[in-house]
């Protein structure tokens, strides 16, 4: 079956740490409202428990699991929540050990008592969870599957969905990247404008615009917030935030007052090779500071990796091109969007099935390919500068310390944005021709990586850096 993901899909705005493990799961809560509202339930719920499994449970507190599902419940929207509300909803659930059920009915809550964590993995995914509702009519019992980058299914319609014969309604239907590859020789066309095409099939233009362009305003506004808020970052690693001081060094005392005028004044700003270097890491320094403090990110295909692509594209705005527009910014969305659509139907995009290769290797890919075809790349091109990008992160393990999104995470994704950056310039200086593997031959490869890997590499915190470093050595 041919599966349609589009690229805001891909693109989510949200909250941090984690895609899979916290704006999956605070998803799974609203879907599960919905549920109990479509049986006409949602005001007879006496009490409500929740079960995490396997990753879900295992770095589930450093990835605030347990604070996403109850914001969930409470009907609080990741995507427009004012994240400085954050604390004192949870706050005002302990206190008080009530609940607001879908910001409506009040039901008795402890976070301590309603929320089991289980060592234990679910069959169908590493990152399970389960909610009951206790009504006078019985127990409701639903159980999803967080599966990386903000998407949730049920095994029992993934299934069905399986045998159904249903098609993609994409006029360019994409399974693989040969599929891609053979759309765009035979339309003529890019592989931004390919996927434009499929996008209008669902939505209108002006729709397509402006969705994409608030995308690229809440990366712009997430870096802006990084490089100006000082301190530490919460969760008792006693992590300093260094996009800040980093960035102070660079731009010095430059006056501005918005986001906008940021851009436009660091464009003016000489900058030389190894300030390039800084500029970049500085700008997913930033991205993922906010996102291990809870604050809103575009999940870029998640949100340990939400630093690369908008370190990237920055990248391109004020060291390639300073006369880049609109135009070049949605460009980039559109084809970072698709090759990340690609690896989720090939591959996975979950570090609890893949490790980090399916987090930072994948978002490398999607800047990689995105660079590519902004500076000039063929399709070819942009295949190959993906496929050079994932090429080397095959094998990345996921080892947070203490299950927070914050040692390795935040530096590795400095170093996936250099690889794009790197891997878009070979891929440049290449003729397609000479290319010797295929980005889905990579895909599939970074697939069985994935299943060979031992499973405490995988978002467990039981191997690696998580086990060689303690929160108390920090």
């Amino acid at each position: 079956m041919e599966e349609c993901i589009s690229v805001f899909d891909m693109l989510k705005i949200g909250v941090g740490p984690s895609s899979s493990h916290t704006l999956g799961p605070w998803r799974a809560a609203e879907r599960f409202l919905n549920e109990l509202r479509d049986r006409n339930l949602l005001d007879q719920v006496q009490e409500v428990t929740v079960d995490l499994y396997g990753s879900l449970s295992l770095t589930g507190k450093g990835h605030a699991t347990d604070l996403a599902v109850m914001l969930g419940l409470s009907g609080q929207d990741p995507e427009y929540i004012p994240v400085d509300q954050i604390d004192a909803i949870i706050q005002t659930i302990r206190d008080t050990h009530q609940l607001q059920l879908a910001n409506t009915y009040s039901i008795p809550f402890q976070p301590d008592t309603h929320i089991h964590f289980h060592k234990n993995f679910l069959p169908f995914h590493a990152n399970g969870l389960q909610f009951t509702a206790v009504t006078p009519q019985g127990n409701v019992t639903e159980t999803y599957y967080s599966i990386g980058g903000g998407f949730v299914v049920k095994e029992e319609r993934t299934n069905a969905k399986k045998k159904s014969a249903l098609k993609c309604a994409f006029p360019f239907p994409v399974q693989t990247a040969a599929d891609l590859l053979q759309y765009c020789l035979s339309e003529g066309k890019s592989i931004s404008e390919l996927v434009y095409e499929n996008e209008k099939s669902m939505r209108s233009e002006e729709e397509i615009h402006r969705e994409l362009m608030r995308i690229w305003n809440t990366m712009l506004e997430c870096m802006y917030i990084g490089c100006h808020t000082e301190g530490t970052l919460p969760g008792g690693l006693n992590v300093r935030r260094r996009a800040y001081d980093m960035h102070q060094n660079l731009i010095g005392t430059l006056p501005y007052h918005s986001p906008q005028e940021w851009l436009e004044v660091i464009r003016k700003t000489e900058v030389k090779f190894r300030q390039i270097l800084k500029w970049v890491s500085c700008f997913a320094l930033a991205v993922n500071e906010v996102n291990a403090a809870l604050g809103r990110v575009v999940t870029a295909p998640t949100n340990g990796s939400a630093g690369v692509i908008p370190a990237v594209l920055m990248y391109y705005m004020v060291i390639e091109n300073h006369q880049a527009s609109e135009k070049e910014i949605k460009q980039f969305l559109l084809v970072a969007g698709e090759i990340g659509s690609i690896f989720k139907k090939g591959s996975t995009i979950s570090a609890a099935m893949g490790g980090c290769q399916a987090e930072i290797g994948v978002s490398s890919a999607m800047a990689a390919g995105a660079l590519c075809e902004l500076m000039g790349g063929t399709p070819e091109q942009v295949q190959m500068a993906a496929e050079i990008a994932m090429e080397h992160h095959l094998g990345m393990t996921c080892d947070p310390i203490g299950g927070l999104v914050q040692i390795p995470c935040i530096e590795r994704n400095t170093m996936g944005a250099i690889k794009a950056i790197n891997a878009a310039e070979l891929a440049l200086e290449t003729d397609a021709k000479n290319a010797k593997v295929p980005l889905d031959k990579v895909i599939h490869t970074m697939w069985e990586t994935a299943k060979d890997m031992n499973h405490k590499y995988k978002e467990t915190s039981e191997g690696g850096l998580a086990i060689a470093v303690s929160l108390s050595d920090c």
